[in-house]
């Protein structure tokens, strides 16, 4: 990956590649998950602690190879482990519960002591090739694309690196796997030679998908696994009722939630816990994060953090919503407005070029364009309540802590230092004088002097 970040680290779609990996295993419930972390563990195990607490993790010291990986696996398990085990790669983002599921019911069902997960592939470069006796089917070898012959390197069929095996038999055959290939490594490919030998029944489960069992080894494979997947995410949406009117522009996290006919525009990108309701409309070119559209509301040219819009309330274009905010139904944020940390009420307006920070606004009160609410001193933030049916002038600075009471006006131009009472009108701004003659003066043959001679005359020949 060239990268001071951890593959297995690397996200897509909302979860690095590994937690796409750890909520599919995790659907099929099983009494342990275990991850053997070795380069960079400190990272990885951290990312787990946080990503999936139950999880179990095992140290692989020395990289010795993928059959080394599940040995030790299956020590911090204490070495004796019955039932099913499912192996998985961690930078297999893409695979599916559903193919788990049906590995784990095929290795059931056909009394197999290993399962295979295979797929057919158009370029098989790279992959372990799937040998089958040509009589039977069965599968009677693995052999990794370095250790292949030319007629081996031209099978199609690939081990996926997912395995359902017999947990005992498993542990007995580790013991037994050897160095002899091209890399010195434990190849856990080789368990399947030993167990058939032994006469055991070695099966296999072909993925419906090849994409699904795809590795990510560098950024060119992370982006095309992150169209794949946000096209699958996208379809379940549409398929759901959502309209999503350019898939090619959108993205969104697994996280992301929808309710029937909301909308989505060209240009969006809908990430973490961003759910929109019934009939919500986002974008175009909108970029949510962690944020709640309520019912039949409308986000345009908007980037929101943590906020939460009401039903049917409107917000942009080209506003920003910051952790925090608040909005009430039927409200609007508008035209280049900000807001950190406020509770808009029902029915309130902000509609154009104005921050709202660290505040508290009744309900169908209107802010006056250009208004800026004075949250901080330089030291600590202060609040600012402004209450129901109020009416504040344009170019308002409201200095916190101050409270509006409901009904109350403000006028134009005003810095507001002192509370309000209910239905007053509070002016704080200097008188109007007129230097009359000034432009005259001070500015002799300019375009201004020009111009206001040219008024002088025309007033005096109309009176």
């Amino acid at each position: 990956m060239k990268s001071a970040t951890p593959k297995v680290l690397h996200q897509i779609c909302g979860r690095s590649l590994v937690g796409h990996v750890l909520a599919a295993a995790r659907e099929l419930k099983p009494e342990n998950l275990v991850v053997v972390v070795g380069h960079a563990r400190e990272q990885v195990t951290a990312h787990l602690t946080e990503t999936d607490p139950a999880v179990r993790t095992a140290v692989q010291e020395q990289q010795n190879g993928t059959g080394h990986a599940v040995r030790m696996g299956l020590e911090e398990l204490g070495g004796d482990v019955t039932g099913t085990v499912v192996v998985v790669c961690g930078d297999t983002p893409l695979l599916t519960a559903g193919t788990l599921r049906a590995l784990a019911e095929t290795h059931h069902a056909d009394g197999n002591a290993v399962t295979v997960l295979t797929a057919e592939v158009p370029d098989a470069t790279g992959y372990g090739r799937i040998v089958r006796d040509e009589a039977s089917g069965a599968v009677t070898a693995i052999v990794e694309h370095k250790d292949a012959s030319a007629r081996q390197r031209a099978i199609r069929e690939i081990n996926s690196g997912v395995f359902a095996f017999d947990g005992r038999l498993l542990a007995d055959a580790l013991t037994k796997v050897r160095k002899n290939n091209s890399q010195g490594e434990e190849y856990l490919t080789d368990v399947l030679g030993i167990l058939r030998e032994a006469g055991h029944r070695v099966g296999a489960s072909v993925a419906g998908d090849h994409r699904e069992i795809a590795g990510i080894n560098n950024r060119v494979q992370l982006a095309e696994a992150r169209r794949i997947l946000n096209d699958r995410l996208l379809t379940l949406a549409m398929l759901d009722g959502v309209t999503v009117v350019d898939p090619a522009t959108t993205w969104v996290d697994v996280t992301v939630t929808f309710e029937r006919d909301a909308v989505v525009h060209p240009g969006t990108q809908l990430t973490g816990a961003t759910h929109l309701a019934e009939g919500a409309e986002v974008g175009p070119n909108s970029r949510l994060k962690d944020t709640r559209v309520g019912a039949g509301a409308r986000v345009d040219n908007t980037v929101s953090d943590g906020a939460v819009v009401g039903a049917e309330a409107s917000v942009g274009p080209f506003a920003y919503l910051r952790p925090g905010t608040r909005l009430g139904a039927k409200g609007k944020i508008g035209t280049y407005v900000e807001t950190k940390n406020a509770r808009i009420g029902e029915g309130t307006k902000v509609p154009h070029l104005s921050y709202v920070g660290d505040a508290t606004i009744g309900e169908h009160t209107n802010i006056g364009a250009a208004s800026v609410f004075v949250n901080y001193d330089g030291q600590d933030k202060h609040h600012t309540t402004i209450g129901s049916h109020c009416r504040t002038g344009s170019d308002n600075m409201f200095v916190a802590p101050v409270t509006v009471g409901d009904g109350a006006y403000t006028a134009a131009g005003s810095v507001i230092t002192k509370d309000v009472p209910p239905g007053s009108l509070a002016v704080a701004r200097g008188q109007q004088r007129n230097i009359e003659g000034w432009v005259a003066r001070k500015r002799p043959g300019s375009a201004a002097a020009r111009a206001a001679e040219d008024a002088s005359r025309q007033g005096g020949a109309e009176g």
